[in-house]
């Protein structure tokens, strides 16, 4: 696999060596051994999968701790658009957010660590989406950021208007007043 960083310091992209012949393809699509040796000592214990459809947006989602939580994530059938945003006040990136294109063709994968929003848009007519979580989910410490707050800047590239939300997910607060963030400080590993 190839391990490719990001301007956000931990979140990278993973690309698997695709092998291919006239029967279709093969890839490795985790080895604990080659993530933790390349990218984080991490023991997955999750694997969640969800189905949409276009122009939904699914985040800008977190577990605060002691259940914080990093994703691995890919998609298997369809494109989305997969962003990260750093949410440690303190840090260098604060407030600033990573996006990338993953696809059923392109196989990358996204590593969003422990301190960091997620949410995705999806650009195709559907996806299924996959995803490991380091620890479980605990409904007690959801956490979450509005997903169209203009001071992150994302492009989620779909028209505002067929954007498709959860009840949840159009009444989360600005980053700038959010009632608890992580702390740049604090060791959540």
């Amino acid at each position: 696999m190839e391990v490719i960083k990001t301007a956000l310091e931990g979140v990278v992209i993973i690309e698997p060596r695709l092998f291919k012949d006239d029967r279709g393809y093969f890839f490795e699509s985790f080895s604990e051994k080659d993530f933790n040796a390349q990218v984080q000592t991490i023991r997955f214990v999750q694997d969640n999968e969800s189905k949409s459809s276009y122009g939904v947006l699914r985040g800008l989602h977190f577990q605060k701790p002691p259940f914080a939580q990093s994703k691995l994530v890919r998609v298997i059938k369809g494109a989305v658009l997969d962003v990260a945003v750093d949410i440690r006040k303190g840090s260098p990136t604060f407030g600033q957010h990573v996006a990338v294109e993953l696809t059923e063709d392109n196989h990358r994968q996204f590593f969003i660590p422990r301190g960091f929003a997620h949410g995705f848009s999806v650009l195709s007519d559907e996806v299924i989406f996959q995803y490991k979580c380091d620890n479980f989910y605990a409904p007690q410490s959801e956490g979450a950021i509005a997903w169209n707050d203009p001071t992150l800047g994302i492009d989620w590239r779909i028209p505002a208007d067929k954007v498709i939300l959860s009840e949840k997910d159009k009444h989360h607060p600005l980053l700038n007043e959010a009632d608890w963030l992580f702390d740049f400080n604090e060791i959540l590993y």
